[in-house]
């Protein structure tokens, strides 16, 4: 081993690997997305287990190979534990995940992406906001932190609400992006533009999205 670095970050999935070990992706603020083994982590007990889990969010020190990183040790400072009890947000959320998975890459600069996905999350976890609307919001903001955000469809016939509504997600902070509810109506509305963005800047299906499918 070569050193250590410490991170923040989130992991965005995990897999077994040997009997006992865990591979895992993490979402970082100093480095982007990185891959690192979590040694153990599937033994009973063992201290990396829950902090090896998707949603888990924290510090994470690392340890650098020649061409993989090692989890020493994590100090968890959320689990998003609503999601364990609440099985369609869950799946909400490991959609994005997928979703950040894909537009994220080792070394770039990942902190807008990062704090979608905690906000996100957050958002997720309050009652206050339905989760539909999470989503729309979710992955019109992703496209906007990626640069593709192609501006309101302005041939749509979309209500005015529909339109600031977008226009808010484009514009504001990550921080404020959860702050509003909008009606049935333009719900709807946004859920078709997202769709529509959704299917012309990423164009592929997640797994997720076909469990929420037989869900919703």
């Amino acid at each position: 081993m070569q050193g250590h670095i410490t991170v923040t970050g989130m992991v965005l999935k995990q897999s077994p690997v040997g009997e006992y070990d865990r591979h895992i992706s993490l979402l970082t603020r100093e480095r982007g997305k990185l891959s690192a083994f979590a040694r153990g982590a599937r033994k009973p007990g063992n201290k990396l287990t829950a902090a090896t889990n998707p949603f888990a969010f924290g510090s994470f020190r690392l340890y650098e190979g020649k061409n993989s990183y090692t989890v020493g040790d994590a100090e968890i400072q959320n689990y998003f534990e609503e999601l364990r009890t609440d099985y369609i947000g869950a799946c909400y959320g490991m959609y994005f995940m997928e979703v950040a998975d894909f537009y994220t890459r080792e070394n770039n600069d990942e902190r807008e992406m990062l704090k979608l996905l905690y906000q996100s999350l957050r958002a997720l976890c309050a009652s206050s906001l339905p989760d539909p609307l999470v989503r729309c919001i979710f992955e019109c903001k992703a496209i906007a932190v990626n640069g593709e955000f192609p501006g309101v469809p302005r041939d749509g016939g979309l209500e005015a609400s529909a339109v600031y509504a977008l226009e808010y997600i484009a514009a504001s902070s990550v921080e404020k992006l959860y702050t509003f509810t909008v009606t049935d109506s333009v719900l709807l509305q946004l859920q078709q533009v997202a769709k529509d963005y959704m299917k012309r800047f990423v164009g592929r299906e997640f797994k997720s999205l076909e469990v929420l499918k037989t869900l919703c």
